[in-house]
């Protein structure tokens, strides 16, 4: 077997021709006894269409010699107390690697072993009750711990939607556990995730319905739909919760729920016989999108002295797997040999003209266009062979007037070791090329290397605006779209590649190139900025990383930290992290001084060339804000521990708090309630297969933490013991 690699948005393995796959997984275990004979399931998962396993625990030899015959591969789940405070209990988050060290050590080398999952959707009230920044900073330990260790393999954590904020923002791919039994839910819920997960693919880890409480045919009819779902939204992988009926909870044997694809005889169920097929004649990123027409494309490149890039771009786009497309490179008064390279390539029509700048190159390319569609890009990118089919899948299910999607940084090579540092740096500086989204799937700005409008929504607002020379004139071009009334979308899977400066001296140059582009917007549209800042966006601008919470992030967690889907609140993606392998001291002393000089570079510029017409800019003065502090009020906080020798769930506990009268607290994110001067963040603890819980409650208050009398004897009558 052949290992997975990250590429872009999806995974790709030597095994299959060095083509995309799909992961169409399915989770395996744990079993009680008796043990089933891997031999024999692993024939039964392979002749269902499956191509991977996920597991929850250590695996057996057995069981990965059954899987690496069976040609199945294999995401291990590390297998700790990851849903009880291993802040405070350190050493369960030392157990946690000590184990990770000595499994790697035993099974990581494993031919069908392609991935480890650190662990598995840490509670949300136990996250906040830790910490938010030091669990992340937990999960994170370990991946790196893991990837020194066995850097052929992929690591992530299993994250679900109401931590999504908890994103490591070292892991290899996004993997989140979603459970939306509604259609409609679920596809809308998808597009979010290529945005949670920043440049990298997102698999889901888990996703099922259990036929307990539902029917057989639902159980079918979900699964199929999330297959499709999410192959249309551009996942790189589902993973089906669960292959049998008989598995185990933290040792305990699951009687009440059926998630499984076979019941507790080994019988199949309706799904599994459905789900055989599912993979073929299904959209797939290798097999591509099928529409019942192929809209016409005209891929537009502009180009000026690109000569050393251009071979590459071409090239890429040679191998675009798409039916309908013609190329078009606009030679904007090149010096160098642009010309002779674009010779080699006889598909492309070549349009030269004299030194007019990058908007009247990008005209000019419209006029030559025969595409109903006109697709930018630069000679600095190589577009990814689906680009084109997922434009077209998407502007033709949006209804979209203009699209993109990302672009995301190549791994840096090709020259000295120098010069790859500097790249790998530049790709993790901010000011890159970035899209702007109102929604998930709606942009209020797409960089014009990765922007496909439809040729009469171009010519309705007349164009690109001449006067943008070198840049600038993606975003002019927007804001007119979206004035015009005029929409644009945004499809996470249709990305370019796009390497972007390889010294930190060309870096500046070009972030002084976009100060000046921004003195002329600032001049074109005055009321899109505030003097002494950038543009004013209305949506979030995308910076790559993945959506990680950072100190001093705005989560929100909804009444008592209950909220389903807490969420983030950003104006501004986080930035992408250095790749590894490349994250040195160099290279985070010269990330350091591109993130302190940046925003000065750019600054000067923009100030310097808007000389002549700052006026018309409204300058916002800062309001200062003076808090008065009772420095005489004393705040003690203590916690204090329940035992309650029954499964009793954090519900159950918040609403007994409130019958005893405490008022709950809607956006708070350190507390849950509060009555009297006394503050209240309350957080089980499962022990024991959920049939002990520990309820763990701190208190903020003026009388160094004195629990009322009433109150405890509530807690009391309601089964928890004081411990």
């Amino acid at each position: 077997m052949h290992r997975l690699t990250v590429d872009g948005k999806f995974f790709r393995s030597s095994a299959h021709g060095g083509r995309r796959v799909f992961l169409k997984m399915v989770t395996y275990g744990p079993f009680p006894e008796p043990a089933p004979d891997h031999g024999v399931e692993m024939a039964r998962v392979v002749d269902a269409g499956f191509n991977a396993l996920r597991i929850y625990g250590e695996p057996g030899a057995a069981l990965l010699d059954a899987a690496e015959k069976a040609g199945l591969w294999v995401f291990v789940g590390l297998a700790w107390e990851s849903w009880c405070d291993f802040i405070s209990k350190p050493s369960l988050l030392a157990g946690a690697q000590v184990a990770l060290n000595a499994g790697l050590k035993q099974w990581g080398n494993h031919p069908a072993v392609a991935g480890v999952l650190v662990a598995n959707e840490v509670p949300a009230d136990m996250v906040r009750w830790m910490g938010v920044m030091k669990v992340r900073t937990a999960l994170e330990e370990l991946i790196e711990l893991g990837r020194e260790q066995m850097p052929a393999l992929l690591f992530a954590y299993a994250n679900f939607p109401t931590t999504e904020y908890l994103e490591p923002d070292n892991a290899d791919f996004t993997a989140m556990n979603v459970y939306l039994e509604r259609r409609e839910d679920f596809a809308a819920y998808l597009p979010r995730l290529h945005n949670v997960a920043g440049d990298r693919p997102v698999l889901l880890s888990e996703f099922g319905m259990d036929t307990r409480r539902n029917s057989e045919a639902d159980q079918r009819d979900a699964l199929l739909w999330c297959f499709q779902e999410s192959l249309l939204a551009g996942m790189a992988g589902v993973t089906v919760y669960a292959w049998s009926d008989r598995w185990l909870n933290r040792g305990r044997v699951m009687h009440d729920w059926d998630f499984g694809l076979t019941d507790r005889d080994g019988n199949p169920k309706p799904a599994l016989v459905a789900l055989s097929g599912v993979l073929p004649g299904v959209l797939t990123p290798e097999d591509g999108i099928n529409l019942p027409e192929w809209p016409m494309f005209s891929v537009v490149v502009c180009t000026h002295n690109g000569a050393l890039r251009m071979r590459a771009c071409l090239s890429a786009l040679m191998n675009l797997d798409y039916p309908n497309y013609e190329m078009i490179v606009v030679d904007d008064g090149s010096a160098d040999d642009t010309a002779e390279i674009v010779a080699e390539f006889s598909e492309v029509r070549m349009v030269c003209l004299g030194h007019a700048g990058l908007s009247a190159a990008r005209n000019r390319g419209a006029q030559e266009a025969k595409g109903e569609i006109i697709a930018y890009t630069d000679d600095d990118c190589e577009p990814d062979a689906a680009w084109l089919k997922w434009l077209a899948y998407a502007m033709s299910s949006g209804g979209w007037d203009a699209c993109g999607g990302p672009n995301l940084p190549p791994r840096p090579g090709g020259g000295a070791r120098g010069n790859d540092v500097d790249e790998a740096v530049v790709a993790s500086a901010p000011g890159a090329p970035s899209h702007v989204l109102l929604k998930d799937s709606e942009a209020e700005h797409l960089p014009g290397c990765n922007l496909a409008v439809r040729k009469e929504a171009l010519e309705k607002i007349g164009g690109f605006n001449a006067a943008y020379w070198v840049a600038g004139d993606d975003v002019d071009f927007c804001w007119r779209l979206g004035e015009a009334g005029l929409r644009m979308g945004f499809c996470g899977a249709a990305f370019v590649w796009h390497r972007r400066r390889t010294s930190l001296w060309r870096y500046f140059k070009q972030q002084y190139g976009y100060g000046k582009a921004e003195a002329l917007l600032m001049k074109d549209h005055p009321e899109r900025f505030r003097r002494g800042t950038g543009a004013l966006w209305k949506g979030r601008v995308y910076a790559g990383g993945a959506m990680c919470v950072h100190p001093g992030s705005v989560i929100y967690h909804g009444a008592m930290g209950t909220a389903p889907y807490q969420q983030l609140a950003l104006t501004m993606q986080p930035q992408r992290p250095i790749p590894p392998g490349f994250d040195g001291m160099e290279a985070r002393v010269k990330l350091a001084i591109a993130q302190g000089i940046q925003p000065r570079v750019r600054g000067w510029a923009r100030w310097w060339h808007s000389l002549g017409w700052r006026g018309k800019v409204e300058r916002v003065f800062k309001k200062r804000e003076y808090i008065l502090v009772d420095h005489m009020a004393r705040y003690d906080e203590y916690e204090a521990r329940w035992w309650v020798e029954a499964a009793v769930s954090r519900d159950d506990v918040l609403d007994a708090v409130l019958e005893d009268g405490w008022r709950a607290l809607e956006n708070d994110s350190d507390w849950d309630f509060e009555r009297g001067g006394l503050r209240l963040l309350i957080a089980c603890e499962p022990h024991d297969s959920g049939s002990l819980v520990l309820t763990r409650m701190e208190m903020s208050s003026k009388n160094k933490g004195r629990l009322p009398a009433d109150f405890v004897r509530r807690l009391q009558g309601f089964g928890l013991v004081r411990i």
